[in-house]
């Protein structure tokens, strides 16, 4: 609808795919019998969260040294890797056994782009939230506060969202 052509009010309307943009990942997206977005916690996607700097594969020796950094700055639950960065298997199981709530990055997939599957599958099967697509230019190492609550699409695997830091630092 459009006031210019008549109409009572403008009223917009858009499709688009529930990850595209920044975006978030609910365990359904990989798990047909895992929680849909809109029965994921709301304290996943808002709280204190650790930004680290890194550049390539995210090892597990990496993947500890930035939990011990998060947890050295009160800020262990969220995680976010800036960079262009790719979570490899083996420190998606050291952030899943560390029972984070969510875990970001600046890609449209926090695995290999090639193969996310088995990323997905880890941290997803620990109800690890997956926050993809973020923009990150300028933002410093440390604590923050995140919000990136999802549209609530009920049902769905993923929801785009507007995601902000705040500096605690």
């Amino acid at each position: 609808m459009s006031t210019d052509k008549g109409d009572i009010c403008n009223l917009t309307e858009f499709s688009m795919c529930a990850h595209n943009g920044t975006h978030v990942d609910a365990p359904y997206h990989f798990y047909g019998s895992g929680r849909t977005i809109d029965k994921m916690p709301l304290e996943s996607f808002a709280g204190s969260c650790y930004v680290a700097r890194h550049e390539g594969d995210v090892t597990a020796e990496d993947a500890g040294r930035i939990l011990n950094s998060a947890e050295k700055a009160g800020a262990k639950e969220r995680i976010i890797i800036a960079g262009k960065a790719t979570v490899t298997a083996e420190a998606a199981r050291i952030f899943a056994d560390a029972a984070i709530k969510l875990i970001g990055n600046e890609s449209q997939t926090v695995g290999p782009e090639d193969a996310p599957k088995e990323v997905h599958l880890i941290l997803l099967g620990a109800e690890v939230v997956l926050l993809e697509g973020l923009v990150l230019d300028g933002v410093a190492e440390g604590k923050y506060f995140l919000s990136a609550a999802p549209i609530n699409l009920g049902g769905s695997d993923g929801a785009p969202c507007r995601a902000y830091l705040i500096d605690e630092g």
